[in-house]
């Protein structure tokens, strides 16, 4: 599998956590079935294809992203699906996670760009 390939999947993976997490939300609880069972074959999708890619990327990077891009993707879901407003220093916090993704994924010697 190439860089290009890996990073597409890791793409994939981080959409269906984001999927997984926003129908968690909507599942109240486990209380609702369609959400509750988006929820677990999201997740699911979500960590076989991050598994895919660990074939070529380190763990510890591909966690960095996987976990950073997820965390501002929800972040910014919340705030326009269910009107989860951020404050300044979420923003700043969210802007500082966008930051180390592009470090580690622009000058990392940890594997080749």
């Amino acid at each position: 599998m190439n860089l290009t390939t890996s990073y597409l999947l890791l793409g994939i993976a981080i959409l269906a956590e984001v999927s997984g997490t926003t129908a968690l939300k909507a599942s109240d609880g486990f209380t609702r079935l369609v959400p509750s069972l988006v929820t677990v074959v999201a997740y699911a999708a979500s960590f076989y294809v991050l598994s895919l890619t660990l074939k070529t990327l380190p763990i510890g990077i591909a966690y960095a992203i996987w976990s950073g891009a997820g965390i501002v993707l929800i972040s910014t879901v919340s705030w326009i699906y269910y009107g989860q407003r951020l404050d300044l220093p979420a923003m700043l916090g969210l802007g500082l996670i966008i930051a180390g993704v592009l470090v580690v994924n622009l000058f990392s010697k940890s594997m080749t760009h």
